[in-house]
């Protein structure tokens, strides 16, 4: 598995509402939110105690998974979520 295919997976997993998270040595509060039947999500990501910041969208399409992050490079919120866990 890629690690787009990872952070794809942990986003799906992580749980809908707002939970702490750990990703890159840092602490965040996690909100997910679900559309659509779960065709669409949404993720936002405060780091705490920091100034970090991740905000996306996920759309399931049927020609596939797109990823859209919210003004910042796809690159930062795939190592994000492919390192993110619970706390």
């Amino acid at each position: 598995m890629g690690v787009k295919d990872q952070a794809l997976a942990r986003l799906r997993a992580w749980p809908i509402g707002t939970n702490p998270g750990r990703s890159g040595g840092r602490r965040y509060s996690v909100s997910k939110s679900v559309f659509a039947g779960g065709r669409s999500v949404k993720l936002v990501a405060t780091e705490l105690g920091g100034t970090d910041y991740i905000s996306l969208n996920l759309y399931d399409l049927s020609g596939g998974a797109r990823l859209f992050p919210c003004e910042m490079p796809v690159e930062k919120v795939v190592a994000f979520l492919a390192d993110l866990v619970e706390v």
